[in-house]
């Protein structure tokens, strides 16, 4: 067996375990400080780099072999356009090098006189000039379609998971839903790539890996806790970081499975072949998914034992187990006991040697007896 899969074994029997659930305080800091930071490139970075498909506007594209961006931004001044365009250069690959102008909404003669403008300054024939424009009202729309869109995914995923498995556990996979969005649109802020209706499809994508990701968790943590309370083996908390454990090969393996076409997506088609829409969906794609394989483990379990932790039952099952003197961790031979909880017994008076059913049915040896 290689490497890797005796270590996930060891993780799935509880002979080795990441207390995830015991350590959620770090876990919370570190999702704090990044979420602040989303915030706070948010606010003072002047929001999101909005795509033209969302605040209206006109878009030329002009394939060119000399001209600049500057050459660009001169053109479209000299046009009499007052407000500044937002210029970009790309490489296209096989198709060439050209030269993205975006600027406000303009009438037709306005576009047209745009055109000539970029094509002189830029050395381009005027019929592989393209261009595409864009009412404010439709950008609106496609706004208000995308936030709708995502109030319903939420709300369906509420109701699912409040169906098949409890309503504390959707309240931990929406705080986890939300996280891997606020860190994920933070991404974009920081960086200044822009949103385009690509990137929206990316978001509500990640959502529903980071579900998924997040379902496979909790459909173990109720397998693990199921009758749990009328034991005194474990608390909650230590069902659900068992469980986490048990999943976490299986989230790894899924993450990185998913992330390596992603990153030839990203890598591959954006920058070696210019497109841009796959630009947009692939950086959205690979952001979230790396977050939500975090916010499953580290986040929607903690956040779930927590909510439990405040059951009087579980508080009642929390204090027989320590009046036992610890967690029994399971292994392929038997419950034993922690160190900690081995103390505690020491501490009484009660040896920690056990005994199977095979040792105590063995018979015992009479001694010899001694020869005159």
């Amino acid at each position: 067996m290689s490497s890797t899969g005796s270590w996930g074994g060891r993780l799935y029997r509880g002979e080795k375990a990441y207390d995830f659930v015991g350590h959620r305080k770090r876990w919370y800091l570190i999702s704090v400080a990044l979420i602040a930071l989303s915030l706070a490139a948010i606010i003072f970075r002047g929001g999101l780099n909005l795509g033209v498909e969302f605040t209206g506007g006109a878009v030329f594209t002009v394939p060119t072999a000399s001209g600049t961006v500057q050459d660009a931004r001169d053109a479209v001044a000299a046009a009499g356009v007052a407000e500044e365009p937002i210029v970009t250069e790309a490489d296209g690959g096989s198709a060439g090098r050209s030269i993205r102008v975006q600027t406000v909404s303009l009438s037709p003669q306005e576009t047209e006189q745009v055109s000539l403008a970029l094509a002189d300054a830029l050395d381009a024939e005027l019929d592989t000039i393209s261009s595409q424009i864009v009412g404010p009202s439709w950008g609106e729309e496609i706004t208000r379609k995308a936030v709708t869109g995502l109030a319903v995914f939420l709300t369906l995923i509420v109701i699912y998971l409040s169906i098949f498995f409890e309503w504390k556990m959707a309240v931990a996979a929406l705080v986890a839903l939300v996280h891997d969005v606020i860190l994920t649109v933070g991404v974009y802020a920081l960086t200044g790539f822009e949103v385009t209706p690509a990137t929206v499809i990316g978001f509500l994508t990640i959502l529903g890996y980071s579900l998924y990701d997040t379902v496979v968790v909790f459909d173990k943590v109720k397998e693990n806790t199921r009758g749990i309370t009328s034991g005194s083996r474990r608390t909650y908390s230590q069902a659900a970081n068992l469980a986490v454990n048990q999943t976490l090969v299986r989230s790894l393996n899924t993450s990185v499975i998913a992330l390596l076409p992603i990153v030839a997506i990203l890598f591959g088609g954006a920058f070696l072949l210019g497109a841009g829409t796959l630009k947009d969906l692939a950086l959205a794609l690979f952001v979230g998914i790396a977050v939500g394989t975090y916010s499953s483990i580290c986040i929607a379990t903690p956040v779930l034992a927590q909510l439990k932790e405040r059951e009087p039952e579980m508080q009642a099952l929390a204090k027989r187990v320590e009046a036992r003197g610890g967690e029994y961790v399971s292994s392929s031979v038997g419950p034993a006991l922690t160190p900690a909880a081995a103390g505690n017994r020491r501490s009484k008076g009660t040896s920690t040697t056990s005994s199977t059913p095979s040792d105590r049915s063995q018979p015992r040896r009479q001694p010899r007896s001694k020869r005159p």
